[in-house]
Order: C-alpha cells, then structure tokens, then sequence
C-alpha cells in the first residue's frame, strides 16, 4: 500500500459529536530521528557497550560505576537534543481529542515537545531512585548520577529505568488505558517484543490501527492495521491532520 493510499484510509475523527480517546503507543524510531541512540544502532552508544553490563540487575551489582557511567552517558547525549516533528504533531491532537502517549523511551523528548498526559513504561532517565523503596524517586539535578548519591533512607540511587529482566510496574495500567481507546496510534515501534507486544491485544477499538514505522512489515501486526511506512517526522503531521478533519 503506497504512503497516498494509506493515509485515506485514516478515519476522520475530528467532528464526531463525543470525546474521542486517541491512545498513542511510541518507540525507539521517534526519537532516534532526534538523534537519540538506539539499542539497534551501529556505530551509536550501545556499540560501546555489553548490554547485559550496563542494563540489567545482575550489572549494577557487580559494577554499579559502570552503570551510572553508561546513563550519564546517555543523559548528556539526551540534553544535546530536541524534540522533533513527530513529537511536535502529536501535541496538535490534544486540541481536539483526550490524547495519552504511552512511550518505551526513557527520554522527556515528549514533555518538552509539549504533550500533557506521557506515561513512561521503561522508566526515565532524568530520574533516580532509592534501591530500598521504589516509591522514593527524583530528578536528578545536573545531569549526572553519582555512586555516593543517597536516598532519604541512606541507601544509593539508581537510574529509575526498567532494566531487562526487571518486572515493569506500568504495564498493567498500559494495557488498561489500550483496552479504553477510541484510537491507537503506533509510531516508531514494531512492538515485537514483549510484554509491550501485549498492548496490541489489548486494543478493543472499533477502527484500524495506525502504525507509523518505516522499517517494520505489517504482516507483524494483527489484522486490521493502517500501515503507513515512512519516518513518523515526515508523515505524521498529516496522520494527524487527517484524523482532526
């Protein structure tokens, strides 16, 4: 299905006379089109690192050093970029619909785009928390997280992601948010990899999804899926357009 085909199969939403509840599910291609590195990049960040030294429970105690080292890393690289038109459009549905972002990413690329509801399922990377109570979470001032950093409680901060491995505490209230969607938009994610994959049945919506993602074959999804394949900066604004009119 040619990029003209697939975005008049968009429904019109916009003039429906009840609140539409447009549920937007984001992964790693959204912000690597802001630069950000990704976990499949050659040449990127994750080159430099073993991903089972640096991202997993098992690696922070056996180096916690090299763990902080890895997301101050990531931290500055996430501070030397910004948001881009991708995440700029999805702030325009918010005229019109009840719009959630659930994003895989870990960065606040959404925030200062301006979108107002973002629930982050792996964790973000702008914040720390205590590794006795995970209900002590902070932002981490300057950049930098630093082993000596204590919690309230005298114990070490870590980053507050969800490493592999690692239950993910948001997921159950993802899927209950899906499971109320009028709309769900996929954007820079194949979500093949689970438990997010699971998200995909949770959708109980009368219309197709929309998946924006210009490396991932529709085949992937489950039946009735608007595959739009091009980088979500160059096609979404009009996905949005599309589904405001």
């Amino acid at each position: 299905m040619n990029l003209e085909n697939a975005i008049g199969k968009i429904p019109n939403i916009g003039k429906l006379s009840h609140p539409v509840k447009v549920v937007v599910v984001t992964g790693a291609g959204i912000s690597q089109e802001s630069g950000i590195s990704t976990f499949r990049d050659t040449g990127g960040l994750w080159d430099r690192y073993n991903i089972y030294e640096v991202a997993t429970p098992e690696a922070w105690h056996k180096n916690r050093k090299l763990v902080l080292d890895f997301y101050n890393e990531r931290r500055r690289e996430l501070l030397s970029v910004k948001p881009n038109a991708a995440h700029k459009a999805l702030v325009e549905l918010e005229e019109k619909f009840d719009v959630e972002i659930l994003t895989q990413n870990i960065d606040d690329l959404h925030e200062r785009a301006g979108s107002s509801k973002v629930v982050h399922i792996h964790g973000e990377l702008l914040k720390a928390r205590s590794t006795v109570d995970q209900q002590l979470v902070y932002p981490i001032v300057g950049g930098e997280l630093s082993l000596g950093d204590y919690c309230e409680k005298g114990s070490q901060l870590r980053p507050h992601i969800v490493w592999f491995g690692e239950e993910v505490p948001m997921m159950g209230y993802a899927e209950q948010c899906v499971s109320k969607a009028d709309i769900l938009l996929v954007v820079g994610t194949s979500l093949s990899v689970y438990p997010a994959a699971g998200l995909l049945y949770s959708f109980q919506g009368s219309y197709p999804i929309i998946n924006v993602n210009p490396y991932e074959d529709a085949s992937s999804f489950n039946k009735g899926v608007i595959h739009i394949k091009e980088k979500a900066g160059k096609i979404l604004g009009a996905v949005v357009r599309k589904l405001m009119e």
